[in-house]
């Protein structure tokens, strides 16, 4: 608690804000800024990460580092998990975590709300008694829109496995991830991490690939599968011949033009 008032207080100054103005910020009362100031309360984990927002660090670092020293530095990205992060999930009343559903229509508050615990307790979730699930870790269903990641269809909902560890990830392996730029996108990874970033791609050729930086990373989600009401015809096995064969000859073309470079 000392160290959590003392940031409180000095970053506030640093800001030039008054207790008024920094209570309004965070969404609590002058009063009750007062207090945590002054050590009389605990912020809720609400408070404590919206001032950790406004204060641009960690919550470890605002409960047990002077963030006042460290101010100037650009602290490394935690890719291993090993800091404090937020994950709230819904629960039966008997204790067993549930899967959460976050629907297309939905996915703007997630970027917002993920870490919210009120927000996601709103979500649908339910229980998937199926052997590949383990008990001891966390899922969630989000559902996707777009052709990017085509055989699988648009508004297709996928399995997904949290991902504590980032450095874990295989390439190629298919992540939703949730960042601050992009919100939550459906996407193959490749791993460059010792690099900073990591480097997405669709399985539909027709889109580019593109880096997004480590530091815009919120979360990290391992594709397991995914449910679709798309059931397909017989004309989709031909289209995805089609893709598959484009691609084959683009790749044929690349190599021709490298040879010739040589």
């Amino acid at each position: 608690m000392e160290q959590l008032k003392a940031n409180i207080k000095g970053k506030r100054k640093v800001l030039g804000l008054t207790q008024e103005e920094l209570a309004v910020r965070i969404g609590v009362t002058r009063s009750a800024l007062g207090a945590y100031e002054e050590g009389r309360a605990e912020p809720r984990l609400t408070v404590l990460l919206s001032l950790a927002d406004l204060f641009g660090c960690s919550i470890d670092a605002l409960l047990q580092q002077d963030i006042l020293k460290t101010a100037g530095q650009r602290s490394s990205v935690d890719v291993a998990g090993k800091r404090l992060r937020i994950l709230p999930v819904a629960v039966q009343a008997a204790g067993e975590e549930q899967i959460s559903v976050v629907p297309v229509q939905a996915a703007a508050g997630y970027l917002d709300g993920h870490r919210d615990t009120d927000f996601v307790a709103k979500l649908p979730a339910f229980s998937l008694p199926v052997t590949e699930l383990r008990a001891e870790r966390s899922y969630r269903l989000f559902q996707i829109k777009g052709d990017s990641m085509v055989p699988v269809p648009d508004g297709s909902y996928i399995i997904a496995e949290y991902v504590q560890d980032w450095r874990s990830l295989r390439d190629y392996q298919s992540c939703i991830l949730v960042s601050k730029g992009e919100g939550v996108v459906y996407k193959r990874v490749i791993n460059h991490l010792e690099q900073g970033y990591l480097e997405l791609r669709s399985d539909n050729p027709a889109y580019a690939p593109y880096r997004l930086q480590a530091d815009e990373v919120l979360e990290v989600w391992k594709g397991l599968g995914y449910l679709s009401f798309k059931l397909p015809t017989p004309g989709d096995a031909g289209a995805v011949s089609e893709w598959q064969q484009l691609l084959g000859e683009l790749r044929t073309l690349v190599g021709q033009v490298q040879g010739t470079n040589k």
